[in-house]
């Protein structure tokens, strides 16, 4: 499955009637969570998808709105509810936090789903049923079988989200890498190659500090405090953006000349307890790329892999011996001889990992002076 996203361009009216569509799909996601709350603590009764999905077409005849929207939308919501609590009992199993489904604010439910009709692609139109012709901007080609069509709403901004069913392309190149990823480098390959690390919030955290006091000196609830609350979204968003595209042409760089890829396997949420450099952890977005490189990889019928950190850049990925560095020191000098980038031999050391290959050891000059 293949997800595009395109932005859409709707007129007032229309837009209203996203907004309303979204007011009535959250309530009704709120009144089923609490139709699952009351069955189960008064009559032990779990409800799932069927049983809920089946009381629609009477929901219909007591408010007779619904009927204004299309019925594969309505079910949409009753399965997104469901599989809210599918993953909440997978936590519970798992001993994790649990995180137990909670009702939608106003702000929360931004999005309704077709799953498979009442939609159509018309040239520059996007037709839905219930809400009328749309343009939409169609950026790129779509390819393979649309699936589902999911109306998203961000910041003042609307989208259109396609699903589609598309065949794996296969390409093999026959090359292999590690991937170390850093702070000052935001990734570095076992080939010496070394991607920039942008430091977009940096880059922007003086307008983010105005208007960030801006909204702590607003009254709570006031309209001039939701206009400058809009101003700061649009900021982070832009960021993330930025972010986003970054994440996503290092992904692709490494799937179309790599077939398998090694990444390290790091505690981001641990690393972030580090005041000193949490900002520049949670900039990096080293999780997105991992994430972005994956899925690219199962498109391509490529591999990912993510091995154990631990002593990756200390041990000499030409010998295996371990060679103690403080953080300051960026150059790796080994007794074998062997002098590297500090992050290119931790590089190599993950690319070893992934393979399950062990350095020999090997003695330098030095040492073979003492016997």
């Amino acid at each position: 499955m293949r997800t595009y996203k395109f932005k859409l361009k709707p007129t007032k009216e229309q837009i209203g009637k996203i907004e309303w569509t979204l007011g009535m799909c959250r309530w009704l996601y709120n009144s089923m969570l609490e139709q699952r709350k009351f069955t189960y603590k008064r009559r032990g009764i779990t409800l799932n998808y069927n049983k809920q999905a089946v009381e629609l077409p009477e929901i219909k005849k007591e408010i007779p709105e619904f009927k204004e929207i299309h019925s594969q939308v309505l079910q949409d919501v009753a399965k997104r509810l469901d599989k809210a609590f599918q993953a909440f009992f997978l936590r519970v199993q798992r001993g994790e936090k649990q995180g137990y489904p909670r009702f939608q604010g106003k702000n929360r439910y931004d999005s309704f789903t077709y799953p498979q009709a009442g939609y159509k692609l018309d040239g520059k139109y996007l037709k839905l049923s219930k809400i009328g012709d749309m343009r939409i901007k169609l950026h790129r080609q779509i390819e393979g079988k649309i699936k589902t069509c999911t109306i998203k709403r961000k910041n003042g901004k609307y989208y259109a989200c396609i699903s589609c069913e598309v065949e794996l392309k296969l390409s093999r190149t026959g090359r292999q890498v590690g991937v170390d990823l850093g702070v000052k480098h935001l990734a570095i390959t076992s080939d010496g190659e070394f991607f920039d690390h942008p430091k977009y919030p940096r880059k922007a955290e003086r307008r983010l500090k105005f208007l960030q006091r801006m909204v702590s000196r607003r009254k709570k609830g006031s309209n001039r405090r939701r206009k400058v609350v809009a101003m700061l979204a649009k900021v982070h968003e832009y960021i993330a953006n930025q972010r986003r595209d970054t994440a996503h042409k290092i992904s692709r760089y490494l799937v179309d000349n790599y077939d398998l890829i090694a990444f390290e396997d790091l505690n981001v949420q641990g690393m972030l307890k580090n005041h000193n450099l949490a900002m520049s952890i949670a900039d990096a977005g080293w999780r997105m790329l991992v994430q972005f490189t994956t899925y690219k990889a199962e498109w391509a019928g490529k591999q990912v892999i993510t091995v154990d950190p631990h002593n990756t850049s200390q041990a000499c990925s030409e010998c295996g011996r371990t060679v103690k560095k403080t953080l300051k020191e960026r150059i790796h000098r080994c007794s074998c001889g062997y002098v590297a980038d500090r992050d290119v031999n931790a590089a190599r050391n993950i690319l070893h990992q992934a393979n399950g290959y062990v350095p020999e050891p090997r003695y330098g000059q030095l040492e073979l002076n003492l016997f």
